[in-house]
């Protein structure tokens, strides 16, 4: 499932950037987060997407989305200049951020080799 953060809860589950100078990741997954509009159409392209890869990933990664309408301090704290932006987040190194639509395969590579997690889908 794809969750949409608020700034609160982007505090509360990522990263409280206005207590850690220094990058500490709040969760217990390893993390995506889409950054987007919903006036974007590459980023209306990219939301079914991410939807599957949030169910091949279920318990595996966590995936969220920033409107970044609604949440205009985020997309500034991120530096989010284009849309959709994506921020790779694993559980112990820094996170690496992307933008543009990004294809499911490209995606998929990105959560093995960034994220360092597993496909466990056999062909």
């Amino acid at each position: 499932m794809v969750q949409h953060l608020t700034k609160q809860d982007f505090l509360e589950k990522v990263y409280n950037y206005e207590t850690n100078k220094e990058w500490k990741y709040e969760g217990d997954l390893p993390a995506i987060i889409d950054f987007y509009a919903d006036w974007c159409g590459p980023c209306k392209m990219l939301s079914p997407i991410i939807e599957e890869l949030a169910e091949e990933y279920s318990d595996k990664v966590h995936f969220y989305k920033v409107d970044t309408e609604a949440e205009q301090e985020l997309a500034g704290a991120f530096g989010i200049r284009s849309i959709p932006s994506m921020l790779f987040i694993p559980n112990d190194d820094k996170p690496q951020m992307a933008a543009g639509a990004l294809q499911k395969d490209q995606l998929k590579q990105v959560i093995s080799e960034v994220l360092k997690v597993a496909d466990e889908v056999k062909n």
